[in-house]
């Protein structure tokens, strides 16, 4: 669930922390930043001028606008290889542009990609979240697991906490302080290790989480410029979302044990803070174990009958032709993720008694969707932007110029991932909201890439490692701050110094392996999901 009064108030916070860190006091003299630092309290100004990322899309607008105006004057055009039609630029500042800004906005908003699946999908994670089952599964990975394996379990149970969203970060930084203490570890690398695992692999799960449909909604509007038809859905980067959290979990577990722990026994000594939390807290009681079970059961039911459904040839939940690839169950996989977290989350719910009666489902779920509230508004935006990209005709014409430019310069497939990599990468440090900038970046980069027979999954995917390394080094995040605190209680002197020397070799290196294995996955051109090749 995407916790957004919180987020809200959590910027607030990283806003004045950053400030105190840089702000002399009586107690203490300012030091000069240099290095790193102090190009990571540079990026931090430069972010915090940018408007909130709503007004954003609106200024974007206003130079969509203009630019429309001034290209439509010059008479550009292009031709559109893939349908042999001519596109020119039409102006937003004419009267036929203020009437479709006007007549097509709430359709506008109403059929944007996203919208109505990222809604579904969070009915039920609602319930799942709010009758407090995705809280309790993250403690029951890592209450009784040995001390050698914490640091793997942690790190993949972040990557299955994807699925609760902003959430994850709100329950499994502490935990992951209080699971390390626990064992006699530093609760401080604790901490570091589930906020990196979290935020520098967002992008990658062995689940299917509401990114997933986000991303493909986005990624859909982005491709139907070039094909109108082209539909990209949740489970599309499915396999190699999978095979990144294992490989993400491995790497961080080798750069914590053999380079992050050292760094951190390296430290002077401090005295220890008094903390409440400890192994008390990641205790199950005997309903919450209940319901854990009741809830697997309950899963386990719910994926035999949909399989036994689907076993007939002729079953309704088969696509055209038998087809399991384009069956009801994986085009609609939002209809099904939604009803699968509803059972799980009623089934623990009614166990543990945070579902006492039927009423109290739908109340779950209506909460979840009141948190939702920021994301919508945004949405409006971003569908009005998008909307307005596609009828000037001027993200097509910059896609079909941009891959021209890039045949006529010999750049294959490889190269232009990288250079995909860098540019997303550079913005991420800036706007953190992977929605956002996927938005600014995606209707450009993916007909650019169509054009050059790249498949828009594989554009997708290329973004998903831009889109997540950086997150967990720069202090525009929220939740850098957040994890501050929490190390701050066992560690008064740690700083955004401090905690940067922690999780930027973590980014670095999931940074480079998480690229290397895209292209080991592109070059042996394994399908990134069911029915999707890799090129």
């Amino acid at each position: 669930m995407i916790r957004a009064q919180q987020a809200f108030y959590l910027h607030d916070l990283a806003v004045w922390a950053v400030n105190e860190e840089m702000t002399a006091t009586t107690d203490r003299p300012a030091k000069p930043l240099t290095g790193l630092l102090a190009l990571l309290v540079r990026i931090e100004r430069i972010g915090n001028k940018l408007p909130h990322p709503f007004w954003l899309f609106g200024v974007l607008s206003v130079v969509l606008a203009l630019a429309s105006w001034a290209l439509s004057a010059a008479g550009a055009s292009v031709l559109n290889p893939a349908t042999d039609e001519t596109v020119t630029v039409r102006s937003l500042v004419s009267g036929e542009g203020l009437r479709m800004m006007i007549d097509d906005a709430v359709t506008n908003y109403a059929t944007f990609p996203p919208l109505g699946t990222i809604l579904v999908v969070m009915l039920g994670v609602a319930v799942a979240d709010r009758s407090g089952l995705l809280p309790a599964m993250l403690r029951a990975a890592v209450a009784r697991v040995p001390a050698r394996w914490l640091t793997f379990t942690l790190a993949f149970s972040a990557m299955v906490a994807h699925v609760a969203s902003d959430a994850a970060y709100v329950v499994l930084v502490p935990l992951g302080a209080m699971a390390f203490r626990a064992v006699g570890r530093s609760p401080m690398l604790g901490a570091v290790v589930a906020f990196v695992s979290v935020s520098a692999g967002y992008d990658a799960s062995p689940l299917v989480t509401p990114v997933d449909a986000m991303l493909s909604g986005l990624t859909t509007a982005a491709a139907q410029t070039v094909d109108p038809g082209y539909v990209v859905n949740p489970l599309s980067n499915y396999f190699f979302s999978l095979g990144s959290s294992l490989v993400l979990a491995v790497v961080i577990t080798v750069v914590t044990e053999k380079v992050i722990a050292r760094r951190v026994a390296a430290m002077p000594e401090e005295d220890a803070s008094e903390d409440s939390g400890g192994a008390a807290e990641l205790t199950l009681s005997d309903e919450e174990r209940r319901g854990l079970r009741r809830a697997l059961w309950a899963l386990l039911g719910f994926a035999a009958l949909i399989v036994a459904a689907m076993i007939p040839s002729s079953s309704p939940l088969r696509g055209e032709g038998g087809s399991i690839v384009q069956s009801p169950v994986l085009t609609g996989i939002a209809v099904i993720l939604a009803v699968g977290f509803l059972i799980v989350g009623a089934v623990y719910g009614h166990a543990v008694g945070t579902v006492r009666t039927g009423r109290d489902i739908p109340d779950h779920m209506a909460k979840g969707l009141r948190e939702m509230a920021p994301i919508l508004v945004l949405f409006f935006a971003i569908s009005q932007f998008l909307a307005y990209f596609k009828w000037t005709g001027v993200g097509e014409v910059m896609a079909i110029r941009g891959a021209d430019l890039l045949k006529s310069a010999g750049i294959t497939g490889p190269l232009a991932f990288l250079g995909v990599l860098l540019v997303c990468t550079c913005i991420n440090l800036l706007v953190t909201s992977g929605s956002a900038q996927w938005a600014l970046v995606g209707p450009v980069f993916v007909p650019m890439f169509m054009l050059l027979d790249i498949p828009p999954e594989v554009t997708q995917a290329v973004y998903r490692i831009a889109d997540s390394c950086t997150n967990a080094a720069t202090p525009m995040s929220a939740y850098f701050v957040m994890t501050l605190g929490v190390i701050q209680r066992y560690r008064r002197s740690a700083g955004i110094g401090t905690l940067l020397s922690l999780t930027l070799p973590l980014c670095l290196v999931m940074l480079v392996s998480w690229t290397l294995l895209f292209y080991v996955w592109w070059a042996l051109g394994i399908p990134l999901g069911p029915g999707v090749p890799v090129r």
